[in-house]
This record gives C-alpha cells, structure tokens and sequence, in this order.
C-alpha cells in the first residue's frame, strides 16, 4: 500500500471516529438530561401526592401554590404548612415512590420549629430494609414553617442505570475504536517492514553486485591464455577473487549470525572467556583493513582479570561489528581506542572512533534490524543494517547492558557492561 494511501485511509478513519465519538457523546449527554428531566417530573408528582395526602390526613387541602420546591439536583423541599407527622410521611413516602417506580435510596428530615433545626428522619434503601443512618446535613429554610427536606444520595446512579442500551452502545463503540487503531498499527507496522524489507533487499543487491562482478571480470582474464605467462598478474587476480569470494562470506555470515541467535536465543555456548584474550584476536583480523585505510587501533586493556562467562563465539563476532563499523564511518584515517575496566565487580568495554558520529534523533533506532542511519556526504558506506541489531541481541542474551554515546563530526563510543569472575 503506497503511503499516500494508507496516510488518506487513516486520515478518513481518523475523522469518522471522531465524529462518531462526538455523535454519541452528543446522544448519551441528551439521554441523560432527558432522564433526568423524567426521573425530577416523577419525584415532584410523588411529593405532590404525600403533602396532598399529608394534609388530607389533617383534614386539609393543598394551597393554590405547589409546595414542592427543587432547591438543587437531588435535594427537595415540602412545604406542607401544616403538623407533619414522621411515620405519616414515611408510609406515604415508600407508597408514592413505589407507584412512581422510583427505586432508589433517599433520605428525608423534618424541621422542627421548637428546636429550629432539622431532624432526621430516616434513611430508605429498597434493596433492603429500612436502615437509620445519616449521610448529609439538611439544610433549612426560614420562610417556611412545616416542612421536610429530602434528598436522593443516589440520583445519579439510579439515571445512569436506565441507560443500559447506550452504555452497551459506548461499548461497542470503543470495541470497534481499539480494533481500527490496532488494524491501524498493524497497517503501519506492516507498511514500515515491507519498506524495511525492500531496503533491505536493495542493500542486498547492491552489496553482492559489485564482488560478483568484479569476480567475473576477473574470471574472464583468467580465461586469456597469456595471463599464463605473466605470473605476477595471475597472481593479482587470483588474489581479488579471493578477496571478494572472502567479502560475499563476511555478508552471508552476518545474516545467518542474525538469524541463528535469533532463531535459539537460549542456544548460546557459554564458557569461561578470557574477554582481551578475544579482542587481540579479532583486531589481529582488521591487520589488513588498517594498512588500507591507515588507521591505528589503540588497546588499553586494564581490566585485570578479565574473565567472564560468554559465548565465545557471539562475543568475537559482536566485537568484529563494532570494529567493522568504525572503519565504514570513518572520517579520513580512523583512529579507534578500546578499552577495558573493571568496576564493581562488572567488566567495562569500550569501544571509541573517531568516525562521522550520530545524531541524537538517531540514536533511537540504532539498534534496530535493518535500519541505516543517513550518512549524508558518505555515500560509500555498504551494509544490511544488521550488524549493531546483532550486537544489541548479543548483549541482551547475555544479560550485558550497552550503551552508546554519540557526537557527530567528534565520532562514537559504544559501552558494554559485563558481570565478570573474580579469578
């Protein structure tokens, strides 16, 4: 899928959830007042029929005005005007809510003009019975006489309840937003690698053609007769096919490195190694690189004793990495130092150049499979981009923490620290 593509895609789906989000928070809220407007009508009309009964019951009539007063979003007022009597008002209070199918907690008081202060008077659960406690101070009024207060602790509960079908909807709806943003991922995670693949592919490509060729251009020489009696010539050939047969092995060597450590990760040979004892081994490898390009590779191993538990094998060829980097990213004649120390019962190597560096929005993805930092001027820079990925899972099998520190135009020091044996 091009880019453009799959941008447009999530572009689309992006706005269609948002507007969906909106729709249904839009719907839900409208629901909600809509409930609440229905469930503030009900408990009114139930209040109206207890003080219309209330005052009934003392052989009077309601006034003209309605004594029922909403003083806030769960709190009423009655304003009977007349003796109340507390378990009068409770019997009809449990009868006007029943009928209402107001199912929920409440909890009345009734001001007492004697004591000017608020009584309790009780606190109702349907789900059980009637149980005496109380959960908020009533508040009382000064322009009215015979009165009670009542609150309803869970209002909102009770609204949210008989919101069941757009509850399943909110649901489903954030169901079906967590599945597109995971399509979405896999969608970009698939598109990164087929990009990742086809660079890789390229690089492939690119890192074989030129041995190739320049081994059949030499194999065509060797086909002339008279090279025969030029031995020196022979000889020189003979000597770059070897040394492109020998590049072509390197590159397949660190792809099946990569895909064996990666296929057994628990397959690691791991045996007493003598950690200085492999560094001189693999930079006496690079005697060749370093006539070539004139460097100098600097040891100051002072780690003293340096033996620790590795896959020998693993630990070389990660070295040769590091090493091999540093001559591909060199600058002009590359000067590389490493070092060893000891802390704490931990071996620290480093290794340091004096190459190109990296820039810190880079350093991320350093270690990842197959990427390649831009290398801007250098152009001539070949690789698969799998050579530190290779290290960084060395160094994760092995339980080693690495570290990289990197300035470009000053060059790069890479850090792995190593439990070590005490011997």
């Amino acid at each position: 899928m091009k880019s453009n593509q799959v941008r447009i895609a999530i572009i689309l789906g992006s706005v269609s959830i948002i507007g969906i989000i909106l729709f249904q928070l839009y719907w839900v809220n409208q629901t909600y007042n809509m409930s609440e407007q229905q469930f503030n009508q009900r408990v009114q009309i139930a209040l109206y029929n207890v003080a219309d009964k209330m005052l009934a019951f003392n052989g009077h009539e309601l006034p003209n005005e309605n004594p029922v007063r909403q003083i806030s979003s769960n709190y009423y007022i009655v304003d009977i005007n007349d003796i109340i009597d507390a378990s009068i008002l409770d019997h009809y209070l449990k009868t006007e809510f029943e009928y209402q199918n107001l199912n929920l907690d409440y909890e009345y008081a009734i001001y007492d003009c004697e004591t000017d202060a608020m009584v309790f008077g009780n606190y109702f659960n349907p789900a059980e019975d009637n149980v005496r406690k109380q959960s908020r101070k009533f508040q009382k009024y000064d322009e009215f006489t015979y009165y009670f207060g009542i609150a309803f602790p869970t209002k909102t509960m009770f609204i949210i309840k008989s919101l069941n079908i757009w509850i399943i909807s909110s649901f489903v709806l954030i169901t079906a937003i967590i599945f597109f943003a995971y399509a979405m991922y896999i969608i970009l995670k698939q598109k990164r690698l087929s990009e990742v693949q086809k660079d890789f592919i390229n690089n492939m490509a690119h890192e074989f053609k030129t041995p190739v060729s320049t081994i059949g251009i030499s194999a065509e020489v060797l086909f002339d007769p008279e090279i025969v009696k030029d031995h020196n010539r022979l000889k020189n050939y003979a000597g770059i096919i070897a040394d492109q047969n020998k590049r072509i092995e390197n590159q397949i060597e660190k792809v099946l490195q990569l895909g064996k450590i990666e296929k057994d990760r628990s397959g690691l040979n791991m045996e007493e190694t003598d950690l200085h004892e492999v560094i001189n081994n693999v930079t006496d490898s690079f005697t060749y690189t370093l006539k070539e390009t004139g460097g100098h590779i600097d040891l100051r191993l002072d780690a003293l004793p340096c033996i620790m538990v590795a896959d020998r094998s693993h630990l070389a060829n990660a070295i040769y990495n590091l090493l091999d980097n540093a001559f591909k990213y060199r600058r002009s004649k590359p000067e590389i130092t490493i070092s060893t120390s000891r802390n704490n019962g931990s071996i620290i190597m480093e290794i340091s150049d004096n190459g190109i560096g990296i820039e810190k929005k880079y350093l991320g993805r350093i270690f990842d499979k197959f990427y390649r930092v831009p290398t801007g001027d250098v152009h001539n820079v070949k690789g698969f981009g799998i050579g530190l990925n290779y290290v960084k899972n060395i160094a994760d099998n092995h339980k080693w923490k690495i570290e990289i520190n990197s300035e470009p135009g000053v060059g790069t020091t890479f850090q792995i620290i190593i439990p070590a044996i005490n011997k």
